[in-house]
């Protein structure tokens, strides 16, 4: 009862405080999302949060999966450990393999991880421009995983003359952060090359031990475009990311700990053609390249090194069109031939290796029935190699009324998870059998503006459920991946409210409630005990971001802001020789602190202080997450 009553306080406490996030004018355009086609935010159906440019320049985060997390609606960021450690991110309370992200469109999803999903924990923010994340069912025009959403990531590109930019970061745990980049732009020609380079002493990951897993990471950005006329254009993007990790593995204990090392290569890279031959057709051809590598190399105490390499490739060509019929009518449609390469060698016993071919076809007409209802209606079929083929459907709709200051807007969708390579050849003894996890997914939600936009708020409704989960088993024999029965659901309600009050004080607030129920008939195979109708792991029912931003006006180059976040408890499983039984993570209320100061219109110094505290908490059962820590500094601009 007491623990009840506390958390109930903590959850008021924070409600009544003044609102969170800071957010720029309202965001005219989606560049990409939802359906690869610029479109008015005021005109979606589909529930997108938009960060841009502006906001990562006035943000001081090093790390995308710590902004996303604070600063939107419906995403959970958890980590095992510090900075460089295993992470991920889960969209409406769904596991991380049922999310897709794109970095300049190159779909980055490990084809040789055990559900080709996504790790966010080498994707630094200083190089990225703009970041839509989509909620809901994406697959009728992203494909394989896009249940719960999509995340699409768009690094910088070169502005009209000439730019210099330098950043140094120096944070607790000898942490040292070093950008420069160098852009530009003219009537034909842009480019923007950056490099990157973090490194820091770090802390023990495992909450038991008190080691320093140190973690470095090197990373470069090169984007160039040309245009040959008014009708092509050239274009072209490469980001890679070169990153060590000192790591601690689920099979440690408190008594002893095993030396572990992980070098990981991230590469996207893609070339583009443009052709426009009048103003209503638009084509792309792409190539597309995504390679991620892991080498994992663990020396226990007996001292003998074992490695484990892992290689996953992905080869894409794509092409997309966008006709107009007229101002009213639009559609998007597009092909695409994906290879999928895994490369497996466990310490240096001989490399195995395998491959799929997936083959799409998509359209997503666009409409604006009256002068206030818009509608999508898209659908895709995609063909697998192994695991068949399937179809997928979206359809939205928003009503605009003719204030402009009120939105409804609803979508419906289903989609789809292919089995990755790895869950493939997983000792492959249902390879034959296996098949696509299937979902669908609604959502129903308001926005509204007053007081001349100052004050705004989005709620949206959404509820999904997929089926045919695909999951590690074990039988009679050892280990296996197939299909279990039964539906998992994930539903819940999102709320973002803002208010700029004035040029020196903005509040705002995100908050989201999740409830999810799994039903997969599937038993815990160490002790027997069901997994059958519980929680997922790691969701979080309360999910709350509190900001405040405020300027002194006797100093108005400063500028202040604290941040409040509360993560309600979860559900979670113990780690390795700890058995498998469901254990609970604590609650928990993180405070932080930024200052910034504009010195000579030149200079931006900050000044941050994190976790202030030094609240003890875990997004992952045993992992620690950061103390309070220090972060100082300095941007240049030229």
């Amino acid at each position: 009862m007491m623990l009840m009553l506390r958390k109930i306080l903590k959850i008021f406490i924070i409600l009544i405080l003044p609102f969170n996030a800071v957010f720029a004018a309202d965001i005219p355009i989606i560049v990409i999302a939802p359906s690869k086609k610029a479109q008015s935010v005021s005109t979606v159906g589909t529930s997108v949060t938009v960060l841009d440019e502006t906001f990562f320049k006035n943000s001081n985060e090093l790390f995308l999966g710590d902004a996303l997390a604070t600063n939107s609606t419906s995403i959970n960021f958890f980590q095992s450990g510090g900075h460089g450690q295993t992470s991920a991110i889960q969209l409406r309370g769904l596991p991380k393999r049922y999310s897709t992200v794109y970095i300049d469109g190159v779909k980055m999803s490990d084809p040789a991880s055990p559900s080709n999903d996504f790790n966010f924990n080498h994707i630094l923010t200083s190089q990225i421009a703009r970041v839509e994340i989509l909620k809901g069912n994406q697959s009728s025009v992203y494909g394989s995983g896009a249940i719960g959403g999509t995340i699409n990531i768009t690094t910088k590109k070169g502005k009209p003359g000439f730019q210099k930019n330098l950043q140094y970061n120096n944070a607790s745990h000898a942490t040292h952060n070093l950008s420069l980049s160098l852009s530009g732009a003219d009537d034909n020609d842009d480019f923007y090359v950056g490099i990157e380079r973090f490194q820091t002493d770090g802390m023990s990951a495992m909450t038991h031990n008190d080691e320093e897993d140190r973690y470095r990471n090197n990373t470069i950005v090169a984007n160039y475009a040309h245009k040959f006329s008014d009708k092509i254009k050239f274009e072209s993007n490469l980001r890679v990311a070169e990153t060590y990790t000192q790591y601690d593995k689920e099979l440690d204990t408190a008594t002893a700990d095993h030396s572990e090392e992980l070098d990981a290569l991230q590469s996207s890279s893609n070339i583009s053609l443009v052709y426009e031959p009048n103003s209503q057709f638009t084509n792309k051809f792409t190539l597309a390249n995504a390679y991620i590598e892991r080498i994992a190399a663990e020396t226990p105490n007996s001292g003998n090194t074992a490695q484990d390499n892992y290689y996953g490739t992905r080869y894409g060509f794509m092409y997309s069109g966008n006709y107009n019929f007229n101002l009213d009518n639009s559609v998007v449609f597009g092909f695409e031939r994906e290879e999928d390469k895994m490369g497996y060698n466990k310490n240096m016993s001989g490399r195995k290796d395998d491959h799929a071919y997936v083959t799409s076809t998509y359209f997503d007409y666009q409409s604006r029935f009256t002068n206030n209802i818009y509608a999508t209606l898209g659908s895709r079929f995609d063909e697998h190699k192994h695991a068949g083929n399937e179809d997928s459907h979206r359809a939205t709709l928003a009503y605009l009324f003719d204030d402009k200051t009120t939105k409804l807007k609803s979508s419906y969708g289903t989609g789809f998870r292919f089995p990755s390579l790895y869950e493939l050849n997983w000792l492959n003894s249902f390879k034959s059998s296996m098949k696509a996890e299937t979902s669908e997914s609604f959502d129903f939600g308001i926005e509204k503006s007053f007081l001349n936009s100052g004050l705004s708020f989005d709620a949206t409704y959404f509820n999904i459920k997929y089926n045919d989960t695909l999951e590690g088993w074990k039988g009679s024999g050892d280990w296996s991946t197939h299909n279990f029965p039964g539906v998992v659901k994930s539903q819940g309600l999102e709320f973002d409210a803002k208010w700029l009050k004035s040029d020196q004080l903005n509040f705002g607030l995100n908050y989201t409630y999740t409830s999810t129920y799994d039903g997969a008939e599937q038993d815990d195979p160490d002790n027997s005990a069901s997994y059958f109708m519980t929680e997922l792991v790691r969701v979080p029912r309360h999910l709350i971001n509190l900001k405040t931003n405020f300027k002194i006006p006797s100093y108005k180059n400063l500028d202040l802001s604290l941040n409040t976040k509360f993560s309600d408890d979860a559900r979670d499983y113990g780690n390795g020789n700890r058995t498998w039984r469901d254990e609970r993570l604590d609650d928990y209320i993180v405070n932080d602190l930024s200052i910034k100061y504009n010195l000579f219109n030149t200079y931006n110094l900050f000044f941050d202080i994190n976790n202030i505290l030094d609240e003890k908490y875990e997004t992952v059962r045993d992992y620690s997450q950061m103390d309070r820590s220090f972060n100082f500094g300095i941007r240049r601009v030229y």
